[in-house]
């Protein structure tokens, strides 16, 4: 696991990144466009153990050509890291020891919020934001970091 600021100098400019919100039964998955200008969600993965959550990951890396993997980090709103952020870091950790790719982590307060309150002012209905906001939450994410990333 790696800092941002070391992910910035381990990729190259055009680098596609993929980017997760870890939820206990539900992962949001996004990635950018090889400029990293725009993260787009992609899917939701229904977690079950890490070994199949590597897996599907190993899948996305191959089929996109993804060069970092940015992971959401809970903070809490104070800033202390507390079981949900431990959790984040054991499960990022582990699968470090099996994805060949610099992962970092990135705070992700209000992500969750955020993609709920974009979703709602686009007059998308209830029962979409809900299925959707995992993937959102990612991209969410994800757009944080590449923002942070290109300036």
């Amino acid at each position: 696991m790696i800092t941002i600021e070391e992910l910035k100098k381990k990729i190259n400019k055009n680098s596609r990144l993929i980017g997760l919100d870890l939820g206990s039964k539900r992962i949001g998955v996004s990635i950018c466009d090889e400029k990293r200008l725009v993260a787009i969600p992609l899917k939701v993965i229904n977690y079950s153990n890490l070994s199949s959550l590597i897996y599907e990951i190993n899948e996305i890396i191959k089929e996109n050509n993804i060069k970092g993997i940015v992971v959401g980090n809970p903070i809490n709103m104070d800033g202390s890291f507390g079981p949900s952020s431990q959790s984040t870091k054991d499960k990022v950790i582990n699968m470090s020891k099996k994805i060949d790719l610099p992962i970092c982590l990135w705070d992700e307060r209000l992500s969750t919020v955020g993609s709920f309150n974009i979703s709602s002012q686009l007059d998308v209905n209830i029962n979409k934001i809900t299925k959707n906001i995992d993937k959102n939450a990612a991209a969410f994410i994800l757009q944080g970091a590449i923002d942070f990333l290109n300036n």
